[in-house]
């Protein structure tokens, strides 16, 4: 499998690497925040950001598991986006993914990349203290705290790089095991990094607190989130993750505190989108089946519950992953008929419909659906997923066509058009879509091999043989570029 080059990924984990070293350090805060603005810009260009971030990316696509769930991908897409449209500084669009991990852990890498780990949005009690995290995260990225942070390295020429090399790209994932593979190298720049990474946290909490307010979210939301954090783990000696690499003394809460008490306080209704969220992860991706039926039944006995329907989804969810499918359906249609557009029961009742091979049911429903949202991916996927399971691969092969021309880079929609053309036995569209889902993963050299393969079963069609010669030399090129970053 291809591997970033290690240069690359030590770049993109300079903040970590030098939030280990506050940790451990209780030197008095100075409390000077860095300045604000295009810092970093000597060090690291906005394009060369990008591409890195490109490039970090599909290695993270290769080696974690991602929830390749389209739902809770809309969901946390949505949530950023709602902050990302009132943000300073922003350079790129950003995306936001979910890594299935009930480890509190949250970060933020080049290009707006930012990736939340699914046990820090069940442990969140409220849509406003999620922002909060992702609000911050945001800030890294904005405030360009990668790239400053190499500025700032550059001048004192302080770290070694090299040293950092092996355990790097496993600090990004799990600071806690990634910080014994590099703490020698650091140890020479120690009152340098922590200084630094000290104004990176204040001005992330500054800057991601305005955030919060700005975009219609409760401001108590930070100092809340960090006062769980603090709590939870006040007796404990492995803190989780996000802590290690964000560091949260008393001070820290305190200081969020006064920053939220700024802003008019805004008490919010508990949301729908946020709690179905929750419950889906839950339902899902953690416990077992029969546990979670007991859990969400008594929730609902005991009237312990944010949002009701939230907790008969998630009832109805773990009915599914019993294979109780007439009793998820029934909850899920009840839900569905109060509630026509809400796509995370739209997704659960598809894949119910596809499990008793009702697909005439799950294809009205969603063809209905495509005519309210086209080329959203809750639907399209959905919709493309049980045309295939329905035989109907003409229609499916279209459907994913016109999305993918809109969204190129959703891995869901490369596999499935991959499947579908398998099906048809179209050969060389096969081998060519095989190719994108390889070039997502960043594994080069097998994308073009696949379209080399491919290209063997063109027949008559000189327009497809051009097309895939174009591919292959613009992902040699890709690696090319990769080698020289």
């Amino acid at each position: 499998m291809f591997k970033l080059k290690p240069i690359i990924i030590a770049f993109a984990l300079a903040t970590s690497v030098s939030s280990q070293v506050l940790a451990a350090n209780t030197e008095t805060n100075k409390n000077k925040l860095p300045e604000i603005g295009s810092a970093g810009v000597t060090a690291l260009s906005i394009e060369k950001e990008r591409q890195i971030g490109g490039e970090m990316m599909r290695q993270i696509r290769a080696t974690q598991p991602i929830l390749n769930d389209p739902v809770l991908t809309e969901y946390i897409n949505d949530l950023g986006n709602r902050m990302v449209r009132n943000a300073k500084d922003v350079n790129y669009s950003f995306e936001f993914f979910v890594i299935r991990n009930q480890e509190l852990n949250a970060f933020a890498f080049f290009g707006g990349h930012i990736a939340i780990h699914s046990g820090l949005i069940t442990t969140a009690n409220t849509e406003s203290e999620l922002a909060s995290v992702v609000a911050h995260e945001i800030s890294h990225v904005t405030q360009r705290h990668l790239a400053r942070r190499l500025e700032s390295q550059s001048r004192s020429q302080s770290l070694s790089t090299a040293g950092m090399i092996s355990g790097i790209l496993l600090t990004l994932i799990n600071p806690s095991v990634g910080l014994a593979a590099i703490s020698t190298s650091i140890a020479v720049s120690q009152q340098a990094s922590i200084n630094y990474t000290r104004g990176n946290e204040q001005e992330a909490d500054r800057v991601g607190i305005a955030l919060l307010a700005n975009s219609g979210f409760n401001p108590q939301g930070a100092p809340d989130f960090f006062s769980i954090l603090a709590e939870k783990y006040r007796y404990t000696s492995k803190p989780p993750a996000m802590l290690l690499t964000h560091p949260l003394p008393e001070s820290r809460i305190s200081d969020a505190r006064i920053r939220a008490h700024n802003f008019s306080p805004r008490p919010l209704m508990p949301s729908l989108q946020f709690e179905l969220a929750k419950a889906r992860i839950m339902a899902r991706y953690e416990g077992n089946p029969a546990d979670n039926i007991i859990n969400f039944q008594q929730s609902l006995d005991k009237k312990r519950y944010a949002v009701e329907a939230a907790t008969q989804y998630g009832l109805a969810l773990s009915h599914y992953e019993a294979k109780n499918y007439q009793t998820a359906i029934k909850q899920l249609e009840s839900l569905m008929h109060d509630d026509k557009k809400n796509l995370f029961y739209a997704d659960a009742l598809a894949d119910a419909y596809i499990a008793i091979k009702d697909f005439d049911k799950a294809i009205a429903m969603l063809s209905e659906l495509n005519l309210l949202m086209p080329n959203n991916q809750v639907v399209t996927l959905n919709y493309a997923n049980v045309l295939g399971e329905a035989k109907q691969y003409n229609k499916a092969e279209v459907l994913l066509q016109d999305f993918l021309a809109i969204s190129p880079k959703n891995f869901i929609a490369n596999d499935l058009l991959t499947d579908i053309y398998r099906k048809q036995d179209k050969t060389a569209l096969m081998h060519a879509t095989q190719a994108e889902v390889y070039a997502l993963l960043g594994a080069y050299p097998k994308a073009v091999d696949e379209l080399q393969t491919g290209y063997n079963f063109v027949e008559d069609n000189p327009l497809l043989k051009k097309r895939m010669k174009g591919r292959i030399l613009q992902l040699q090129e890709q690696q090319e570029k990769l080698k020289r970053l």
